[in-house]
């Protein structure tokens, strides 16, 4: 379930970035297409950093 609202947030976010952008620049259209693979690579890029990131208490010294 973690990982479905995961991708969940960022495929809404990321396509709010995407129409953003693209209406900003001049010249360029949304891509939908652009924006789901983008979703796509920053939904493994948040789960691979929260693999790596320990999650155990630091020990006081």
């Amino acid at each position: 379930m973690r990982i479905f609202w995961t991708f969940f947030w960022s495929f809404l976010l990321v396509q709010m970035l995407t129409y953003v952008v693209s209406s900003m620049t001049a010249g360029a259209e949304y891509n939908f297409a652009q924006g789901s693979i983008a979703a796509v690579g920053v939904t493994i890029l948040i789960l691979i950093a929260t693999a790596v990131i320990p999650n155990e208490p630091v020990e006081n010294h």
